[in-house]
């Protein structure tokens, strides 16, 4: 069968100059000890992404069902993947909304330990480096500067949901738009793809010089990495409250994703074809919401539907 020439749109990347950031890293004086604070945010910033790679993912995007649409399969990323690839786990709380009041700068101060008996110590150091991360890496806005969000979200330790849905509503937005700057976490969105990528070394080595649209177009379902077992045992969130998917709230709106259509990576099986209720989308910018989708949002976040392979 002849495939269908794409048409092609043309994105961007919101990416910080991180190499001050960078040296940072050696102020950190237990890096395990970090990790197990924070997750692993050194591994996020030093990642090196391939934008090549991601310039062509991107136009695999397929709005409909709010995945990755290839000739032989489809990806989408989860919440339970960006959880271990980011190393902090989902909290059975309510995610960062919006509606959080904007943190008085007595607040940040103690947030950050920033007061004269621990200006100087390691605490007040590793708060910093990490709201500094979380500003121009898993939430970057505007350039060389921490937003008001990134602090909300910092101080509610439970960034993951928020992470995955600045993800989906900003290729979901760029792809109505016909094209533009995606800005999202773009290193974790790269070590999520990279992660389902055949671990071959003919593949790796790409003796052919092939392009990387050519690379992904020739793969088939039997060549992806679909499974990690460290997802052993996980329960994914499979809904919340009255949506029969998942609604995310990322900073600058609202997009529902389809966690049916991604149990395989988990090691789910996915016994029946997914119907057009359990694919609903639902998508709305912030401060363009007069179904109130924010509301009936954080409601749902109240409640979890967890499942397990049984």
């Amino acid at each position: 069968m002849e495939r269908q020439r794409r048409n092609t749109k043309k994105y961007s990347f919101r990416q910080q100059d991180l190499k001050e950031l960078r040296n940072l890293t050696s102020y950190v004086l237990d890096p395990l000890g970090f990790k197990a604070r924070f997750g692993k945010l050194l591994l996020l910033l030093n990642t090196q992404v391939d934008e090549g790679l991601m310039s062509v993912l991107v136009q695999f995007y397929d709005p409909l069902y709010r995945c990755f649409t290839f000739p032989d399969f489809q990806l989408l990323p989860t919440l339970e993947e960006y959880a271990y690839l980011v190393g902090i786990p989902i909290l059975d709380q309510l995610p960062f909304s919006g509606l959080e009041s904007v943190p008085t700068s007595q607040e940040i101060a103690y947030m950050l330990h920033i007061d004269e008996s621990l200006a100087m110590s390691e605490d007040a150091f590793e708060a910093i480096f990490v709201l500094l991360i979380y500003g121009l890496v898993l939430f970057p806005n505007i350039d060389k500067f921490v937003d008001v969000n990134a602090i909300r979200i910092f101080s509610t330790l439970n960034p993951v949901p928020t992470l995955l849905g600045d993800t989906y509503f900003s290729l979901h937005m760029r792809n109505a738009k016909g094209g533009g700057a995606i800005v999202c976490c773009l290193p974790l969105l790269y070590k999520w793809f990279i992660s389902h990528l055949p671990q071959t070394v003919a593949f790796k080595e790409n003796k052919g010089c092939l392009r990387w649209s050519a690379r992904l177009m020739s793969l088939t379902n039997d060549d992806i990495s679909w499974y990690n077992r460290v997802y052993d045992g996980v329960q994914i969130i499979d809904s919340c409250g009255e949506f029969s998917n998942v609604p995310l709230l990322g900073t600058c709106g609202g997009i529902n994703y389809n966690p049916v259509l991604a149990r395989r990576h988990l090691g789910f099986p996915l016994k029946d074809r997914p119907n057009n209720i359990l694919l609903e989308g639902v998508f709305f910018q912030e401060g363009k919401d007069p179904q109130n989708l924010k509301g009936r949002r954080v409601r749902a976040w109240r409640k979890i539907h967890r499942k397990g392979r049984k």
